[in-house]
């Protein structure tokens, strides 16, 4: 209801209808089982999502994409966000493993991981938090040493998505002892049957029935031509994956927040206090508008961050970072006051499980935390800015507009 596709292509038009269609197929009870925890992870969706060809929109169609460009993407991850996070977690995986496969990996390795992961017959997870590092992921404690033809890993990667059942993960460690974080990682794919072990599955607020968990390697071997890209590559592949791990999070938090407001709109039609509907009165109204107008702004950025992630595959000089930072930071902090807005619409039925708005509220709080924490978004973007004010511009010099400009000894810096 409160999408707008007079900005889109066809193609980004058929897209959303498709995604929709399949959206409308999900059987409610999935879900219901999903938040119980009565189910490891979605693996029915997954599959069926590969057989229509959802999965890997961006990819090329030698290994199963469409070959589609983000902003499509972006529209097929609102559509999935109306399902919760968990489920739109599930189907940005292979977008974001994807992307460390697809730009860096070899190419057996497209064959035999990335191929199965676009058609729903592998499930892929991956390794970047550690007990005692979560916002600092170059401080990597994970070891890999070299042996053979075989790299050696110790340690431990938490909070893991789908981590009690992928069949595979890429997990980064350490290679080099003594260079700073940012030279000093490698990235591993990592088959479960390989020897990784599943020592807490945890219980989430919410999130549920997505097999979240911490994995540990015990010297696992994995061998050689396992490694993605080249020998202590890992921070640019980081940099690279970044990119779609948050660009998905933006555009599945705007579905998400999107479905939460049209349930608040609906019921404050019907729902009548002192003899009126209670969307007459300006308390609710007023805060309908401003939760409509946060979601066409949020959309509005992901939808320009995307184009920036589609312009820099062809000019390398196009670095999309800050607007994939600054679209996960608003999307997400505006998805969380939706949310919020939408139950304090509905009121206390909204605080149970009558409606579906108090397991959105739950999935929504983890938006603003993972893949990067929106107080990281705020440091990057800023950082990115103010490299770009070094750069030579053909702006105009608005100092000279200022009718005492010249005066530069009562310009004092320090």
């Amino acid at each position: 209801m409160l999408e707008n596709d007079f900005l889109c292509t066809n193609i980004e038009k058929d897209i959303r209808s498709e995604v929709k269609e399949f959206v409308n197929t999900i059987d409610p009870e999935l879900i219901r089982k999903m938040d119980k925890n009565e189910i490891d992870y979605p693996f029915e969706f997954i599959r069926e999502a590969g057989r229509r060809n959802l999965l890997g929109l961006r990819f090329s169609e030698k290994y199963g994409g469409r070959a589609l460009p983000w902003t499509a993407e972006c529209i097929a991850l609102e559509e999935i966000g109306v399902l919760g996070m968990g489920l739109g977690c599930s189907y940005a995986m292979p977008s974001i493993v994807g992307e460390a496969l697809s730009k860096f990996g070899k190419e057996w390795q497209r064959e035999e991981f990335l191929k199965p992961v676009i058609k729903g017959e592998k499930l892929s997870a991956e390794g970047l938090t550690e007990p005692r590092g979560g916002s600092d992921f170059f401080g990597t404690t994970t070891t890999a040493e070299k042996k053979g033809n075989k790299w050696v890993l110790n340690g431990m990667k938490r909070f893991i998505a789908g981590g009690k059942v992928a069949d595979f993960y890429l997990i980064y460690a350490r290679t080099d002892k003594n260079a700073p974080g940012h030279k000093a990682l490698s990235l591993f794919i990592v088959e479960r049957d390989m020897g990784v072990e599943v020592e807490e599955l945890f219980n989430l607020l919410g999130f549920k029935g997505m097999g979240t968990a911490r994995i540990v390697f015990k010297n696992l071997e994995v061998p050689d031509e396992n490694m993605v890209g080249n020998l202590n590559d890992g921070g640019k592949i980081f940099n690279h994956m970044m990119v779609p791990e948050r660009l998905t999070s933006a555009a599945g938090a705007i579905g998400t927040a999107r479905v939460a407001l049209e349930l608040a709109m609906k019921y404050s039609d019907r729902r009548k206090a002192f003899g009126s509907k209670i969307r007459e009165f300006q308390g609710v109204n007023f805060k309908v508008a401003n939760c409509l107008s946060k979601l066409d702004a949020a959309r509005g950025l992901v939808y320009m961050a995307a184009k920036a992630a589609d312009a820099s595959e062809k000019d390398p000089m196009v670095d999309p970072r800050r607007l994939v930072s600054e679209a996960k930071q608003f999307a997400t902090d505006t998805g969380w006051e939706i949310v919020n807005d939408a139950m304090q619409i509905i009121g206390g039925i909204g605080y149970t499980q009558v409606y579906p708005i108090e397991r959105l509220l739950r999935d929504m709080r983890l938006a603003p935390i993972w893949t990067g924490s929106n107080e990281i978004m705020k440091m990057l973007v800023q950082h990115e800015a103010y490299k770009m004010l070094g750069l030579p511009i053909k702006d105009r010099d608005i100092e000279k507009d200022a009718l005492d400009w010249y005066k530069d000894s009562e310009k004092v810096f320090e």
